[in-house]
């Protein structure tokens, strides 16, 4: 089990804090056999794919090179000029190989953990200089890894070799008897091929590399209980400070609900410890809606809201509790209270269109029928 410096194990998994902080540091997972791996087998299967222009254009270098004139034996710098066109032509002639090659070791550089840049990893470390922490590595699994992938290209490359040789032993010696630009052809085949047997075998130690270089990034990466903790106190905050946004949230969506009270049509009360205020547009809505409600202190400054605006204010305790705890903010009231709400809104209809000396005043619904399932004891 992993230990961090204070001795405590590390049995979390890291947080997605941990793994972003970890790649910014330049701390990701690598694996050097996939990239040798990678290297080395599309490397030789560039060189075969490229032999028949290789291998003309460096038997034209041999050629030029080995035909010296007559005027050039005379000339001091003839020599070194024909060296530096050979150079030249050699170096032109390899470009595209090199180009491969590069770009291989790029993709395969960051095909297991991706793309990242740190100047805090290049910067250099005096504890890792540490004699007795190099040895605690020297011995560790992944010292151990290391030193079995080690025997295991050894065995690998080193058979491998053999047998390409043993193999190509014959085509080798038959290069002497052929010409020129037939010999260089085939040489260039010939390293090409072998350069892709024998990477090939790499292909088992870097199947083994890539899980292993995974899971010991993973376990390097794990946390403590107390590391996560403290974690969760950077990014969330402090206890204290998350009760006091908490507070703060409520506080505005208190405002908020007080805002639409004006809007409202009729606000049903308790009559003084629960009020809820109610609106409906028989053009947009389906049913009365919820847009304020609240006990004590908020169904207080509700009624005053209220009152303020000269909405109506109906008394009616159990349809006020039957609203209040089965309907939320901005929904729809229960099915089962749309009677007695409707009796509601008809009297507040009327009333507004009540004319003192004109019509009688309407009366004050008190048959407002609650469902057994909907009613809330006091």
């Amino acid at each position: 089990m992993a230990e961090n410096d204070d001795g405590q194990e590390k049995t979390e998994e890291p947080t997605a804090k941990r793994l972003e902080d970890s790649k910014k540091k330049g701390q990701i997972a690598r694996s050097k056999e996939l990239n040798t791996m990678a290297i080395t087998l599309i490397g030789g299967m560039a060189l075969v794919s490229m032999s028949g222009s290789m291998s003309e254009d460096l038997s034209n270098i041999m050629s030029s090179s080995f035909t010296i004139p007559r005027v050039d034996m005379f000339d001091p710098m003839a020599m070194t000029r024909r060296l530096v066109s050979s150079i030249q032509d050699a170096l032109i002639m390899l470009t595209p190989f090199f180009v491969v090659v590069v770009v291989i070791a790029i993709l395969s550089s960051i095909a297991l953990g991706g793309m990242a840049f740190s100047g805090e990893a290049m910067t250099p470390k005096l504890s890792k200089m540490n004699p007795l922490k190099g040895m605690k590595r020297l011995f560790s699994v992944k010292g151990l890894v290391e030193l079995v992938k080690a025997m295991a290209k050894f065995f690998l490359v080193g058979g491998a070799t053999a047998l390409v040789i043993w193999l190509s032993i014959d085509s080798f010696v038959g290069l002497s008897g052929m010409a020129l630009m037939p010999a260089v052809k085939e040489l260039v085949n010939l390293i090409g091929w072998a350069f892709v047997l024998i990477s090939s075998t790499l292909i088992l130690v870097a199947a083994v590399d890539i899980p292993f270089q995974l899971w010991d990034h993973r376990r390097q990466l794990k946390m403590t209980r107390q590391e996560v903790r403290e974690e969760m106190k950077d990014t969330e905050g402090r206890p204290e400070v998350r009760g006091r946004i908490r507070q703060l949230q409520r506080e505005m969506a208190t405002r908020r609900m007080m805002e639409e009270v004006p809007k409202a049509d009729v606000i049903v009360t308790n009559p003084t410890h629960y009020a809820v205020a109610l609106r409906y547009n028989q053009a947009t809505m389906m049913a009365p809606v919820v847009v304020a409600k609240g006990v004590e202190l908020v169904a207080a400054n509700i009624r005053r809201i209220g009152s303020e605006h000269e909405v109506p204010i109906i008394e009616s305790p159990a349809l006020a509790r039957a609203i209040y705890f089965h309907t939320e903010l901005g929904e729809a009231i229960p099915a089962g209270l749309y009677l007695s709400v409707a009796k509601i809104l008809a009297y507040v209809f009327q009333l507004k269109a009540h004319i003192p000396g004109k019509s009688k005043k309407p009366t004050t619904p008190d048959d407002l029928p609650i469902p057994d399932e909907l009613k809330v004891p006091e």
